[in-house]
């Protein structure tokens, strides 16, 4: 007897994706096996599969014929296959997946961008609650930011800084900048309303998500009011999901018309008479705060978010300081959001100068991670300061902290500012991309600078240790850390 694990779907989520479940647990048990079957519905996912029932099965059967993400799968035997095979002959489709299994993205590589990789999907995996609903929808939303964001700088590059005015209309900048502003800046809050209530309610949440995410951008409450408009939609939809009961020849109807009908009538109306004002005259004041920082006030929020950023490399604390800047990139307000990717990148930068320089406070794979590190720094990918981290973490953490709220300082006090959520070094040379360019190179170079310094001050030398006379005939030498 084996234990399985199953998902079954279809692109209507109705009929097929049900029959398809009957017929693999029908299978699994004729043959003796135990299952669950995990429905992928238009309800949403019914049935769902634990940690634990992953850990503990032998198989995992994927009968569908829409995209399951296999994410939870890593190291597990997996056989897909469609929902016709389930529902026609689901004991051979069982016995067929038992010879046919492969293990899923079985890696043995132990570089550091793997290593970075499955860091960043534990983490991913480990979300839960209303910061794992948060997350998917930001995740969702950035690539719409950078497309847009970058169209609005080529924009701005070809025709100046007023292309969107009329007398510039149907020239290519116009275009560019329509095409970025007014469609790909537009989805930003509907499409994270949208996630953010997919990830709580699954597909009946996002037509409420995303249409209380456009009332969210036309009533002036923006990021703010998406982000409440999707909780309110994924949160309601749920509700409604699990407290309406109709019998199965209604059943139909549900994911079509009762609940997009019922739970947007509710996210739409609170955001309309209860939350858009309030939040709108939030958001407004906080941006005109914002935008009017100077001095020692503008120096110490780019101290905050720098040392936010280095913090947990990629973890909450970090992703809430990412998260604060990009939302402020909808209300055009552009420096928190260079300091934060200035402060993302130092502490991989920083650790693999520090690598380079100081070859005597780290190991011989710790040198040979640097150079990966380095790589990983100039595209904006902090976690991969994590291994470093881990191995030395009361010395590295204060270090780059320190390298990171120094860059993010920097990059606030000389005014630079960034349209673009993600992209690292390879979005600098896109003219208007980065405001005052030149002093926002000097920032990242003296932060990774810093950051380099602060380890070699904290980081003890290895030392060669004597060895045994038998070591010593052998010409064996070995390093150990006085840590």
């Amino acid at each position: 007897m084996a234990r399985i694990v199953a998902i079954t779907s279809c692109p209507t989520g109705i009929a097929h994706t049900f029959m398809a479940a009957e017929g693999v647990q029908r299978g699994a048990e004729a043959l003796g096996h135990q299952i669950k079957v995990e429905t992928q519905g238009s309800v949403g996912a019914q049935n769902v599969l634990t940690e634990a029932d992953i850990r503990e099965a032998d198989l995992v059967i994927i009968a569908a014929d829409t995209k399951v993400d296999l994410g939870r799968f890593v190291g597990k035997r997996v056989y897909e296959t469609s929902t016709k095979a389930a529902i026609t002959d689901g004991q051979g489709m069982v016995k067929t997946a038992f010879d046919q299994a492969k293990t899923y993205n079985a890696s043995g590589s132990a570089n550091l961008a793997d290593t970075v990789d499955d860091l960043k999907a534990q983490r991913s995996a480990s979300r839960s609650g209303p910061y794992k609903h948060l997350m998917t929808g930001v995740s969702y939303m950035l690539p719409f930011v950078v497309a847009g964001g970058l169209l609005i700088a080529l924009a701005f590059a070809i025709g100046g800084i007023y292309v969107y005015e009329d007398q510039y209309a149907n020239t290519l900048g116009w275009s560019l900048f329509q095409i970025g502003a007014k469609s790909g800046f537009a989805l930003m809050v509907p499409i994270l309303a949208g996630f953010i209530a997919f990830s709580i309610a699954d597909r009946p949440g996002l037509v409420p998500g995303m249409i209380g995410g456009m009332l969210a951008s036309s009533n002036g409450s923006g990021f703010l009011g998406g982000i409440i408009a999707g909780f309110i939609a994924g949160y309601a939809t749920d509700w409604l999901n699990t407290n309406i009961r109709l019998p199965k020849t209604l059943a139909g109807l549900k994911p079509v018309l009762i609940l997009p009908l019922l739970s947007t009538a509710i996210v739409g109306l609170l955001m309309i008479y209860v939350i858009g004002k309030p939040v709108s005259a939030v958001n407004t004041s906080l941006n005109e705060w914002l935008t009017g920082l100077q001095g020692t006030n503008a120096i110490l929020l780019g101290l905050l978010l720098g040392a936010m950023m280095a913090f947990d490399m990629g973890g909450p604390v970090n992703k809430a300081a990412y998260t604060f800047a990009v939302g402020l990139l909808a209300s055009n307000v552009y420096a928190p959001m260079a300091a934060v990717m200035a402060a993302g990148m130092t502490p991989p930068l920083g650790l693999a100068l520090a690598s380079l320089l100081f070859k005597n406070r780290f190991t011989a794979e710790e040198q040979e991670a640097g150079k990966a590190a380095a790589v990983l720094g100039i595209s904006f990918i902090t976690e991969g300061a994590i291994p470093f981290a881990a191995r030395d973490p009361f010395r590295v953490i204060p270090a780059i902290m320190l390298g990171s709220a120094v860059t993010g300082a920097l990059s606030m006090s000389f005014g630079a500012t960034l349209q673009v959520p993600h992209g690292g070094v390879f979005v600098l040379p896109i003219p208007n991309a980065v405001g005052s360019l030149g002093l926002y190179i000097v920032a990242i170079l003296v932060g990774t600078v810093v950051t380099a310094a602060a380890l070699y001050a904290l980081k003890r030398p290895l030392l060669q240790t004597p060895v045994t006379t038998s070591e010593t005939n052998a010409s064996a030498t070995s390093a150990v850390s006085v840590r």
